[in-house]
């Protein structure tokens, strides 16, 4: 019998349609709770989830049995379907189409989920196009930018 060992940490972002609504301050840290424990149905297990009021990091160490397409599936789907259950503002709540996922080597864990944790300082400094071409950039991801960030 064989035996399958490993590790995989996958960093996953997605942000909010542009006609959608965002996700109010008070708000937020009931959402990542959520979304972290819609990870952890799928197999893997969330290390950390975080954001701002427009979009979502997770960090999670991948189940070896998932596919990122159905563990993203997961978290926007059923997540969007309860916060539209939090407040009649978030009637027309819903996630963009896509998402990027990058995977980070166990060396760079830590620093990881220090900068999801930071969220907040770090958009003082720099909006969410300029994060999320940054990391297009940092892994040699090629794209349209006419179709980055759309719905």
């Amino acid at each position: 019998m064989s035996q399958s060992l490993c590790k995989i940490y996958l960093h996953i972002v997605f942000h909010t349609k542009t006609t959608s609504p965002t996700i109010e301050t008070e708000h937020l840290e009931r959402v990542h709770s959520y979304i972290g424990q819609l990870v952890n149905t799928t197999g893997c297990q969330v290390l950390r989830v975080g954001g701002v009021e427009n979009h979502v990091h997770a960090l999670i160490m991948f189940s070896k049995t998932e596919t990122v397409a159905h563990v993203v599936e997961e978290m926007k789907r059923n997540s969007s379907r309860w916060i539209k259950t939090l407040s009649p503002k978030y009637e027309r709540f819903a996630w963009q189409g896509g998402y990027g996922a990058f995977s980070v080597s166990q060396s760079q864990v830590d620093r990881v989920l220090n900068y999801i944790g930071n969220q907040a300082e770090h958009h003082k400094k720099q909006n969410f196009r300029d994060e999320y071409l940054s990391f297009l950039r940092l892994y040699n991801i090629e794209y349209d930018e006419r179709y980055v960030l759309s719905d």
